[in-house]
């Protein structure tokens, strides 16, 4: 028997594990169909114009309060990159959840990595559809 079998046989042999997982998938993707159009619609029209981004309005505080963000925003991040990737075989709008998770992380390259992300035809109609229902501009590029 393979690692993998032994996997869904462990979940499947238990029924709360099972439950547990089932309410998370409900919950993530429940939350993904309020959630993500909120964020979406927040990105400002003309953040990916410039070629480097611009600082982040809180870069200037307390050093304490500065790592605070960035450890909530990383985490936030992270939370959404996971359920992204689960919700590409999952019910769910992964390709949105995924590029949320990514604006939300820091890691070297992220900027160069969320121009390519947004302008996949893809991602970039249902963000555009999501920013016109909203009243709000198209991104710019």
């Amino acid at each position: 028997m393979t690692a993998l079998q032994n996997l869904f046989d462990a979940i499947w042999g238990n029924p709360s594990l099972l439950l547990s997982l089932g309410l998370i998938s409900l919950f993530s993707f429940v939350a993904s169909l309020f959630l993500i159009p909120f964020l979406v619609v927040r990105i400002p029209y003309d953040y990916f114009t410039e070629s480097k981004r611009q600082p982040a309005p809180w870069a200037e505080r307390h050093v304490i309060i500065r790592w605070l963000v960035l450890l909530v925003k990383n985490l936030f991040g992270i939370v959404f990159v996971l359920l992204g990737l689960a919700m590409l075989v999952l019910p769910g709008q992964g390709l949105l959840t995924l590029l949320i998770g990514v604006l939300l992380l820091n890691f070297p390259g992220k900027y160069r990595f969320e121009r390519w992300l947004i302008q996949k035809p893809s991602v970039n109609k249902a963000v555009g559809w999501l920013r016109r229902r909203a009243g709000r501009k198209p991104l710019e590029f």
